[in-house]
């Protein structure tokens, strides 16, 4: 009779320079890469805020974990399709693909939905005829440009706006910095397929390094004990709101 073989695991020795050897050892590194790919595609990514567009609610410098299967489409056999979605609303904070630059991303809240009428009235905002209660909103500037033709155009889309109706899928957007951000107001609707993701929490925070006291200009920090001073430690694991 011939040898027995015998079924079940074999393991290597820690020395053991195989190509199976190789492979087992590599396998935990590999399942972790994919895992990562599949989390950034289909679950999250990280951003990082350069703008004041969103003051006081997100800051310039705030890094972001943005959720992106909420408003994913479902169906069967769709990847993450047993993860819960829903339905963009109103007063969320997206990030999207800027639609005059989609290599660029933008992060604005949702201010009317698919088929809303929207007006802008002396920055009173309404929807469908009915003023919005915005506590979110932040005004830096005193002043209100009327809507007037002497003014520029620029300048009273600001604060004036003529009701204009959302088109089927698309999501009118606005920062919550009204006095300093560019948003639909001055470019138009957002489509749906340029979402990414709702933003959901602060995981860190650093004001933009050109903009820190004591640091070289545009170059950064000096050391990373400086960039550890810089930090808004505050600001960790704020949910964005």
């Amino acid at each position: 009779m011939g040898p027995h073989v015998h079924a079940g695991a074999v393991t290597p020795s820690p020395g053991d320079a195989t190509p199976r050897g190789l492979r087992e050892r590599a396998d935990p590194f590999l399942a972790a890469v994919i895992f990562a790919l599949f989390a950034r595609t289909f679950l999250f990514q990280a951003f990082e805020v350069p703008s004041t567009s969103m003051e006081k609610n997100v800051l310039a410098g705030d890094r972001l974990l943005v959720n992106k299967f909420l408003y994913a489409p479902g169906g069967r056999g769709r990847p993450a399709s047993w993860l819960p979605r829903r339905s963009l609303r109103r007063g969320d904070v997206i990030v999207f693909k800027f639609p005059e630059d989609p290599r660029r991303d933008f992060i604005k809240r949702v201010v009317a939905l698919p088929g809303e009428t929207l007006a802008i009235r002396d920055r009173i905002v309404s929807v469908d005829g009915r003023p919005l209660e915005e506590p979110y909103a932040f005004y830096a500037d005193d002043s209100i440009w009327p809507d007037d033709p002497s003014v520029a155009e620029s300048r009273r889309r600001r604060d004036q706006l003529a009701p204009r109706r959302v088109p089927a899928g698309s999501y009118f957007v606005m920062g919550d910095n009204r006095d300093d951000s560019s948003d639909s107001r001055f470019w138009g609707e957002v489509r749906a397929e340029a979402i990414e993701g709702r933003a959901l929490f602060v995981y860190w925070s650093v004001p933009p390094r050109s903009s820190t006291a004591g640091s070289p200009g545009p170059g950064g920090f000096r050391s990373p004990v400086e960039l550890l001073r810089a930090t808004r430690w505050d600001r960790a694991f704020l949910p964005v709101r």
